[in-house]
């Protein structure tokens, strides 16, 4: 429990400080694929729950194999649950990623859901962040400041209230959808689309001016297009995923079956 404690924390902590962080993501339910990352040296591995069938079970599997290797573990949730929050948390998350979040009432919902009073509302419980009990005292007194929150600016309503958003001290980060923002701009897929540039331009600058940590995915990464999106601000950068990987496979497979038929 005291390593664990002391990687979240230092997770946070990078995040607060701006640091490059680089992140893993899995949107399958196997242990044994974020026991494949956890060896590559990234900093965390987020679970996407939203936009996949991960049930609560398999989601706290995923959490534990990616302790038990030393990497921290952040869910995305599947909306804005409180119920969803509390019960991933007590699984042992690391923290919790927010969806199309675009509002400061939004951002506040999630402090609230993930905090023990009294800076927010969390109800205590005995669970597997606690140690079955074990751990309880100290998980309860470390949780407040060392879990992770961030919250994804998906839309242009998120983009214009960015400054409220970052002002919440209780927010370490956000993560740019770029696919939800150019639908939200009627651009849909249109990511290198002047509009959609200065949106991201936009949430970059105010983390930077706010001191939070901006995130980005990149879905086929290599050395430049990494290089690259540091150079325009962000802070992490999500290195592809699972299904990202086994697609991009696929297409190079087909390439070939396709000549050699």
């Amino acid at each position: 429990m005291e390593k664990v404690n002391k990687h979240r924390a230092d997770l946070k902590n990078k995040l607060r400080r701006r640091q490059k962080i680089l992140g893993g993501w899995t949107s399958l339910a196997h242990p044994s694929i974020v026991e494949i990352f956890a060896r590559s040296g990234i900093d965390f591995v987020g679970i996407d729950v939203e936009h996949s069938t991960i049930s609560l079970e398999q989601c706290q599997n995923i959490i534990a194999a990616c302790q038990a290797n030393g990497k921290m573990c952040l869910p995305r949730v599947a909306s804005h649950n409180q119920e969803a929050i509390k019960r991933l948390l007590d699984s042992g998350a690391d923290g919790i990623i927010l969806p199309m979040v675009s509002t400061t009432k939004e951002a506040q919902d999630l402090i609230s859901w993930a905090k023990y009073p009294p800076q927010g509302k969390r109800s205590f419980g005995i669970a597997r962040a606690q140690g079955y009990g074990f751990d309880f005292s100290e998980y309860v007194k470390d949780a407040n400041d060392s879990l992770s929150l961030i919250v994804q600016i998906e839309s242009i309503q998120g983009v214009e209230n960015i400054d409220g958003i970052l002002a919440l001290e209780g927010i370490d980060g956000v993560m740019v959808g770029p696919y939800d923002l150019s639908g939200s701009l009627g651009l849909p897929g249109k990511l290198g689309h002047p509009k959609v540039a200065a949106a991201c331009s936009r949430v970059i600058e105010a983390c930077a001016k706010h001191n939070k940590a901006c995130g980005t995915q990149d879905i086929d990464p290599d050395l430049n297009s990494v290089k690259t999106a540091l150079a325009k601000g962000y802070t992490f950068v999500v290195l592809a995923s699972d299904v990202f990987l086994l697609w991009k496979w696929s297409e190079k497979m087909n390439d070939i079956i396709e000549m050699i038929r």
